[in-house]
């Protein structure tokens, strides 16, 4: 475990970076496998409260996973390969290497009230936006598409700050 938060937080910064990347680019279960190893690697060396953090992560990656099958669904979202039945493995890794920044390199968002709010809207649909640009998923119809995601994403996002205080405060740095 590494004992200097700053280098803790860079390595979680560096490690969803890479998962995402991984996973926008090469979609599939290969991917999510990479995503899950690294997982333990954030685990081991970054997290300090693994089991709090990792119920977290479950939690946080099944609403994550049940807003993309929404939008799959809905038509926000659509997948090159088809109709989509499930959240695609790739999109649930995703959710959850992007659950370890919460309490970790993106806590200082939870710092102020309001800065969740209005990062959200922004950063998300953003994360989408270039996830279609690099074909991972497609934006069916463009503007709909991002305003539905920046709306899910101001529910979410503050949503997984709140449960995270709420029920696991020890995960606050």
């Amino acid at each position: 475990m590494i004992r200097s938060e700053t280098t803790r937080n860079i390595l979680n910064f560096v490690v969803f970076q890479a998962g995402w990347l991984i996973c926008i680019l090469y979609p599939g279960m290969p991917a999510a496998g990479l995503v899950a190893g690294l997982l333990v690697l954030h685990l081991l060396l970054v997290s300090q409260k693994r089991m709090s953090e990792l119920q977290f992560i479950g939690l946080g990656t099944v609403l994550g996973a049940s807003l993309d099958l929404l939008w799959f669904r809905s038509g926000i979202l659509a997948s090159a390969d088809g109709e989509v039945l499930l959240t695609p493995p790739w999109l649930v890794a995703i959710w959850a290497i992007f659950m370890t920044t919460l309490s970790h390199s993106l806590d200082w968002i939870s710092r102020k009230a309001w800065l969740p709010f209005v990062l959200a809207p922004i950063a998300g649909p953003f994360a989408y936006w270039s996830a279609s640009k690099l074909g991972a998923v497609i934006l069916p119809e463009l503007v709909p598409s991002l305003m539905a995601l920046a709306i899910g994403w101001l529910v979410v996002f503050p949503l997984l700050l709140f449960l995270r205080k709420s029920l696991y405060p020890e995960l606050q740095q």
